[in-house]
């Protein structure tokens, strides 16, 4: 019996499913001419203009795609399926194109319809209700999944027939020539992969210059979230099909036996791989050795690597080379440490000395370790405290001496605190880019365990960052509450990696009176310019985190954490003579131009900066400073009614109020303090009942009142009312937005329900029961939502049961629909979830430059002996930090764009047709490049991750704006009674189930522009 391997029969299914399910449909260009723009007609406004500028990029930019597939196609695939002058055989050429054809045939049918929409577009300017037509179907998941999938295995096959087959790579080499922009197969092949990035930015510019009332606007949001939920699914299946290939490469390359079948378990889950240089110090600090690493970091071990890259030169140009890797060593995760900061930790600091002789100017580099800066820096403490002490003694004096006095003392306190100062600044300038990892060795000969430092040099602080960050959570998602934290509620109990999912960081009592019930918090975001470097990757965000109860009728209290660690610690405690209902923090207005200058800028100074504002059952609302944990009351003032402010919100002028009575009232700003004017009071009626939530927009307020939502304009207070529920008793708890969508909950009843930010159209309707797991059947009729939350693409839903359940939303500005699967936390209250508010920070944007100082002492460190392997760095890491798309071509920010398969595009400028904000006769010219290397198109407005298989040869694109990039840190909280975990036969509880609890959720740092 013939036997073949998993892999023959993967391919043979392959081949034979190509096929299925497929009509193949001769498109005729004769019948069906390409999409052409007629010329533009006069009279046209300007955002009229840009919008035919834009769909004039999309046609071309399609024309350009749908021929580079035909191209594939017809130049490489049909020649080598010729019997004539076969060079592969069929079983060997047709994986390399798996579903080529099929996508292909997507695209012809697309661009039909793009024809005759863009034949009448003077007419209608309509083309986001094509694009959700043409892409929301299953059949275009299911082609670019299989391709997407597959694309690293095509490779392979490439690169494998190019080192077998010299008449493939010599056809390779033919076809490029020959070629007029001389692109690589592998330049056309990665065009699929690129072409939703494309799309996406492109709709993003067309929705910008779309105006509100514009009949395009919503069908433009729709196409936005359809291509966005669509790059999302295959960026997640090429994210899984890239790790496993990472692993299977590596185990492959590793002779230890155990460690190869470690790493072939389902156990194993790759987190983040990185080429960094690990350095070696004498013992005076000066650089001995330095060599490229390849880092693995895994779920459960960490495993450092040498690169071995080989392969022919002439086929590099042609299709990219992957490594082979030789293990050098390999830890246990939770025995590995990130070591900073003490006096045995490897630093290395480069003084630059100038030394000018006649007109030449010569560089020495010295190289300085941590011997000879923390012996400085103990040093300048030690004199410190020595001339504290002689300022004491000097104050002691009975006489007067000249020059001997406290005075004197001080001044020399002051210049040795300026030095220490300067020198804790070189050695964190010093720290930024070296990652000191405490690995564990082999034990001593009286047994004892011993560890060995492990120095290596990231490519940026941005690295650095990503790798001590992903360490910790790492280590988070080991602990038993995160294994596993998470379920999904449609999937029969199936479990997701940890890591992938918010990691349960940590929970604590708060409230010790049992009496009190959690109303609300909120997040007050506080820089701290004394937290450490590595410390601001592993804590929680910088801040304070408020906590609002109310107990009895005459008592309220908030309890005030500190949250600059990993921990939260409670620093402070209000006592309020009534319960606390609402919080609302306040940022202070940012001055205009004409208040920076003059008398005006003298006015800012008495400004009071950021505010907390209280709102309490007896009708007066608290306004708090927040600078410190000082807490100092500014101003209290009651609404005219003196009815209990129930909720509290504020736009850039308003503080609005909603109150007991169905009215909200509005107060303005005081011009020369920026507190609010109690007197300035404005009352609006907006129903019978209790205004239950307000929710703030660009220039609107919504409140809810009943069943009822009512829109109130600006400074105008003009009012519009529409109806979100049908039953009139049932009215609305919750309101949260994201890019075009309010999604709502109600008072009765577990459904969710989306609307539209402008039409007020009713768009969706989620039942939260359905999706929960570990509900019984006589549960699931009284489920009830409590608290909602949007954070970084997920709808938090906290619901009566103490149960969190988590929904997917995109991030864009589309709408925010519900796709994916829900999934339910098997942490859970024991009681209500009372509130769910996310914190977050901006780290400080001195931690992210790098200094001089660093790129001087990496270049030295390339070139310094045993620097193996120089030649080339992989500056980027595989699921390193999130990165958003950078900025739009305008050059203005975008809000939290995504990325699809770890590409980020950088600019329209390169794709074809005419600029954006060109003019009509102006265009880009591009020059095909000189030799048969990839060509710009090939990726130059891409960055790709690392791939074993596909990695681009020559430097990556420059990065814009990189100095402006900003790492956030994000965490989410909720309060509720008690803490229990779900499981399949019990739901036990840790601990007092009725002790007011807060449970912490961390989140992995994210960059955006």
């Amino acid at each position: 019996m013939r036997k073949v391997s998993f892999l023959q029969k993967k391919e043979t299914t392959e081949e034979s499913d190509d096929d299925a399910g497929y009509l193949d449909v001769a498109v005729s260009e004769v019948k069906h001419p390409p999409p052409q723009l007629s010329p533009m007609p006069k009279g046209l406004t300007t955002q009229q203009i840009i919008r035919r500028h834009i769909i004039g990029s999309i046609v071309q930019s399609e024309r350009s795609y749908v021929d580079s597939l035909k191209r594939i196609l017809v130049e490489y695939q049909k020649p080598l399926l010729e019997p004539e002058a076969r060079i592969l055989s069929e079983k060997k050429v047709r994986p390399i194109f798996y579903r080529l054809r099929e996508i292909l045939q997507c695209h012809s049918m697309f661009q039909i319809a793009l024809a005759s929409r863009v034949a009448e577009w003077d007419l209608s300017e309509k083309i986001g209700d094509l694009f959700v037509a043409s892409f929301s179907k299953s059949m275009v998941l299911d082609v670019y999944s299989d391709y997407v999938n597959n694309f690293t295995n095509a490779m392979a096959l490439i690169k494998k027939a190019c080192i077998s087959k010299p008449a493939f790579l010599d056809f390779l080499k033919k076809k490029q020539v020959s070629s007029p922009d001389r692109i690589t197969l592998y330049g056309l092949m990665v065009k699929p992969i690129q072409r939703f990035p494309q799309f996406i930015l492109l709709l993003q510019d067309m929705l910008k210059n779309t105006p509100r009332t514009h009949p395009d606007r919503l069908p433009l949001q729709l196409a936005l979230t359809e291509l966005e939920t669509l790059a999302e699914r295959l960026n997640e299946q090429k994210r899984v099909a890239d790790q496993v290939a990472e692993i299977q490469q590596l185990a492959r390359s590793i002779g230890d036996r155990q460690l190869s079948k470690l790493l072939n378990s389902d156990q194993r889950h790759l987190i983040l791989c990185e080429v960094l240089i690990e350095t070696v110090y004498g013992e005076k600090g000066q650089v001995l050795k330095s060599k490229e690493r390849k880092v693995f970091l895994l779920n459960d071990t960490l495993i450092c690597a040498n690169i071995n890259v080989k392969g022919p030169p002439d086929i590099s140009s042609l299709v990219p080379i992957g490594p082979k890797y030789t293990v050098k060593w390999s830890a246990p995760l939770l025995q590995t440490q990130v070591v900073e900061g003490n006096g045995q930790t490897l630093l290395m600091f480069q003084v630059r000395t100038h030394i000018q002789f006649s007109s030449i100017k010569k560089v020495c580099k010295v190289f300085l370790g941590p011997p000879r800066l923390y012996q400085e820096l103990e040093e300048l403490q030690h004199d410190l405290s020595v001339v504290e002490n002689i300022t004491l003694l000097v104050g002691t004096l009975q006489g007067t001496y000249q020059n001997l006095n406290t005075t004197v003392g001080q001044d020399w306190c002051l210049a040795l605190q300026r030095l220490i100062h300067i020198k804790d600044e070189q050695i964190q300038c010093a720290n930024k880019c070296r990652l000191r990892l405490a690995v564990p060795g082999k034990p001593d000969k009286s047994g004892r365990p011993v560890s060995f430092m492990v120095v290596f040099n990231t490519p940026s602080p941005l690295s650095k960052i990503s790798w001590v960050n992903r360490l910790h959570l790492a280590k988070i998602a080991k602990r038993e509450e995160n294994t596993p934290g998470w379920v999904f509620a449609e999937d029969d109990g199936k479990t997701r990696h940890p890591f992938w999912c918010p990691l349960l960081a940590c929970r604590l009592p708060i409230f010790s009176s049992k009496t009190q019930d959690q109303k609300t918090a909120l997040h007050n975001p506080v820089q701290c310019a004394l937290l450490a470097f590595s410390a601001a990757s592993t804590s929680l965000p910088q801040g304070y985190l408020w906590v609002a109860s109310g107990g009895d009728r005459n008592h309220g209290q908030v309890e005030i954490f500190s949250l600059n660690r990993s921990m939260p610690r409670m620093v402070k405690s209000i006592q309020m003579g009534a319960p606390v209902l609402c919080l609302d923090h306040v940022m202070e207005p940012c001055p205009t131009e004409e208040e920076e200058e003059g008398e005006a800028a003298v006015k800012c100074t008495a400004r009071t900066g950021n505010t907390i504002c209280v709102g309490l059952q007896d009708g007066k609302i608290l306004v708090y400073g927040s600078v410190d944990t000082s807490t100092q009351c500014l101003l209290t003032f009651s609404n005219p009614d003196s009815c209990p402010v129930l909720c509290l919100k504020h736009s850039a002028s308003f503080l609005f109020a909603g109150l007991g009575n169905g009215k909200v009232s509005v107060y303005a700003r005081k011009s020369e303090e920026g507190l609010w004017d109690p007197e300035s009071c404005r009352l609006v009626t907006v129903g019978s009942g209790p205004i239950s939530t307000l929710l703030t927009l660009e220039n609107a307020v919504w409140a809810s009142c009943a069943n009822h939502v009512t829109v109130i304009q600006g400074s105008s207070l003009h009012t519009q009312s529409f109806d979100v529920h049908p039953e009139p008793a049932v009215s609305v708890s919750h309101m949260v937005r994201a890019g075009g969508g309010v999604w709502m909950a109600f008072s009765e009843g577990s459904s969710i329900r989306l609307f539209h930010t402008e039409t007020l159209e009713h768009l969706q309707e989620i039942n939260i029961s359905t999706r929960s797991t570990f509900l019984s059947p006589g549960q699931q009729g009284s489920v009830r939502v409590t608290s909602l939350l949007i954070c970084q693409g997920l709808l938090w839903v906290g619901t009566a049961q103490g149960i969190i359940v988590t929904l997917p939303v995109p991030k864009l500005e589309g709408i925010p629909k519900i796709t994916g699967k829900g999934m339910t936390s098997l942490n859970a209250h024991c009681g209500p979830v009372d509130f769910l508010v996310v914190t977050s920070s901006t780290l400080s944007p001195d931690m992210l430059k790098r200094d001089s100082v660093c790129e001087t002492a990496d270049q030295a460190n390339g070139g310094a002996g045993g620097g193996e392997g120089g030649e080339r760095r992989n500056e980027l890491s595989q699921e390193s930090l999130s990165q958003p798309d950078c900025a739009s071509p305008q050059g203005e920010p975008i809000k939290a764009k995504g990325m699809l398969l770890q590409y980020r595009l950088r600019s329209t400028t390169q794709l074809p047709g005419k600029l954006l904000t060109a003019e009509p006769d102006q265009s880009p010219c591009d020059t095909p490049p000189e030799t048969p290397e990839h060509s710009p198109e090939d990726g130059s407005i891409y960055e790709l991750s690392e791939d074993p298989e596909v990695w681009v040869r020559g430097q990556p694109p420059a990065r814009e704006g990189r100095g402006k990039d900003k790492v956030t840190s994000a965490a989410v909280f909720s309060g509720g009674r008690g803490f229990r975990r779900l499981g399949e036969e019990t739901t036990a509880a840790n601990g007092d189930p009725d002790e007011c609890t807060l449970m912490v959720w961390q989140l992995p740092l994210t960059v955006s522009p």
